[in-house]
């Protein structure tokens, strides 16, 4: 067992939504045993509105919310990551950099709510639904216990966690 946080990255193409909802769903509840952070292999810039006033929702920081490329997190001077989730199933079948430390992977597919086209409502109603999936797998890790955070046990818990159906 280990008095350092777990820190995880989560992974999606454009690092516009999910990833950005999830990141600040685990900080939020992860309440220091964990530290979060977001990146993507293309990232788009900006972080989608949506996603952004529900992360600031829960009491994320909004000067944390940025749009980021992986490479942030792939160098030396990177933070020592130990669990890598993916959350689009573009990210999951790219080639990821070179993660220093080797740290355990694991895929939680949720569909992208920037890609629904509709009004508003329809909008929101997908982008909750995203953020609600995402809440329960971010609660079922922080809910882990400490001896399944090591490098032995956190791939096969955050893998079960990813392959649990929506309720």
């Amino acid at each position: 067992m280990t008095t350092n946080p777990c820190n995880v990255l989560f992974l999606c193409t454009a690092n516009s939504a999910r990833s950005v909802m999830a990141e600040a769903l685990l900080e939020v509840l992860g309440a220091g045993r964990f530290r979060a952070f977001s990146a993507g292999s293309h990232p788009s810039g900006q972080v989608q509105p949506l996603a952004a006033e529900l992360a600031t929702a829960i009491g994320y920081d909004p000067a944390h919310l940025r749009s980021k490329s992986w490479d942030e997190f792939a160098g030396p001077t990177a933070p020592r990551i130990d669990l890598v989730i993916t959350v689009c199933g573009n990210a999951a079948g790219e080639t990821c950099p070179a993660w220093p430390g080797a740290p355990a992977r694991a895929h939680w597919g949720v569909d992208d709510p920037a890609a629904v086209a509709g009004d508003e409502d329809a909008r929101r109603r997908a982008y909750c639904a995203a953020f609600d999936a995402l809440r329960r797998r971010v609660e079922r890790l922080v809910a882990l216990p400490p001896a399944q955070l090591g490098p032995a046990t956190l791939q096969q818990a955050a893998r079960a966690i990813g392959t649990e159906p929506a309720p």
